[in-house]
């Protein structure tokens, strides 16, 4: 498995519930600011046998980037579940949800339900 790839999987894996992350800034984390499409490759492809959130993945502008209707409905399901707010557009808040895997960076705290 390539490095790049592993980056990808290892930061996805450590999106906390409540947060979501964009396939741009995964890409930009793992080494590659222009990976954004690898991305989505690696969780399309990846992401059953590595059990990962890829609920917790979004576009750059918040919205959920899936088409087929039912994964569309299920992620944005999930993200309510795990109490991601949205606003009247349907896209996630990126301002009070998104993560930063980057040590010494705090979480903004969730808004209670």
């Amino acid at each position: 498995m390539e490095l790049f790839t592993q980056r990808v999987i290892e930061i996805i894996k450590s999106i906390p519930a409540g947060y979501v992350m964009s396939y741009g800034q995964i890409a930009e984390a793992a080494g590659s600011p222009r990976g954004a499409r690898q991305v989505v490759r690696i969780l399309h492809s990846m992401s059953k046998a590595h059990e990962l959130p890829w609920h917790r993945v979004v576009n750059r502008l918040g919205e959920i980037a899936v088409q087929q209707d039912e994964s569309r409905f299920l992620q944005k399901l999930y993200l309510q579940e795990e109490g991601v707010p949205f606003d009247g557009e349907g896209r996630v808040r990126l301002e009070i949800c998104r993560h930063y895997p980057v040590e010494g960076h705090e979480e903004p705290e969730l808004p209670p339900d």
